[in-house]
């Protein structure tokens, strides 16, 4: 297969990524045929998976939107995947230039293609790391050249902690990145889930089986496990809801939720 300029050399180009699958649901470039392979096996057991990806990046838009009305100007976005429209840099900076970004992804490409994207935009960082290792990531010259920790953080953790088991502790994980935020910081998550009594499709039980074999293993989480994800953290109204009724901007997005939307979101804020 032949290696797009825009790929680092020690990409594996036979095996999938999540963020280049990712990418390649919301409709990006910058994917290559074994994530397109892994995408469209998953679409053919479930077509809806797409807008599931594209609530998940509306709540984004929301989050970030909300966070910029409560005066945040500092965000470190954890897993966040291959730039396309609707990043952070883009909604926060077209309200305030002198907002501060970080990005942060494990994907080579996720990185590389962020960097070039951004170009001499210095408000900017990217970091290639494990989100993970909290403490690395916090110490790192992106991170601690961008963001000041004595002023509020909006941490951004979207469509991520399913692919953090829970023997991977993601509330130690959370734990670490909260204990370095300062009061009035505020956490954003959203998540794959179903609440107790929801029944899982069978469409959607099987495209997750693909996406399990083909990409990465994924852990959902019903309401409550969410809940605990926020430890130290004072829920924002509504609390945790489906994805598509945080905050919701159409009646479209209140129908979307009531037909059990399998993930969930909330923001919290650290007193």
């Amino acid at each position: 297969m032949e290696r797009p300029n825009w790929a680092p050399g020690d990409i594996d180009l036979e095996r999938p990524s999540v963020a280049r699958v990712y990418d390649y649901w919301l409709g990006g470039a910058h994917n290559f045929a074994a994530d397109r392979a892994a995408a469209e096996n998953a679409l053919a057991a479930m077509p809806e998976i797409r807008n599931v990806v594209l609530n998940h990046r509306a709540f984004l838009r929301r989050a970030v939107r909300y966070l910029l009305d409560q005066g945040v100007r500092q965000f470190l976005d954890l897993g966040s995947g291959i730039p396309t429209v609707g990043n952070v840099h883009e909604i926060a900076q077209a309200a305030d230039p002198e907002v501060r970004i970080v990005y942060v992804d494990l994907d080579p490409v996720a990185v590389a293609h962020s960097r070039s994207l951004l170009g001499d935009n210095s408000r900017v960082g990217v970091l290639q790391a494990d989100v993970r290792d909290a403490l690395g990531v916090l110490a790192s010259p992106e991170v601690t050249k961008q963001l000041d920790f004595d002023e509020p953080v909006g941490v951004l953790m979207i469509a991520l902690l399913h692919f953090i088991s829970d023997d991977e502790d993601p509330w130690g994980i959370i734990g670490r990145y909260r204990d370095r935020l300062a009061s009035g910081s505020y956490l954003a998550i959203s998540q794959a889930g179903y609440d107790e009594g929801d029944v899982e499709s069978s469409a959607y039980a099987e495209a997750r089986r693909i996406y399990n074999r083909q990409v990465t293993q994924s852990t959902f989480r019903n309401r409550a496990e969410f809940g605990e994800l926020f430890d130290g953290f004072a829920l924002v109204e509504p609390g945790v809801v489906r994805v598509p009724a945080w905050h919701p901007e159409s009646p479209a997005d209140v129908e979307e939720a009531g037909h059990r939307f399998p993930g969930f979101a909330a923001l919290g804020r650290k007193a």
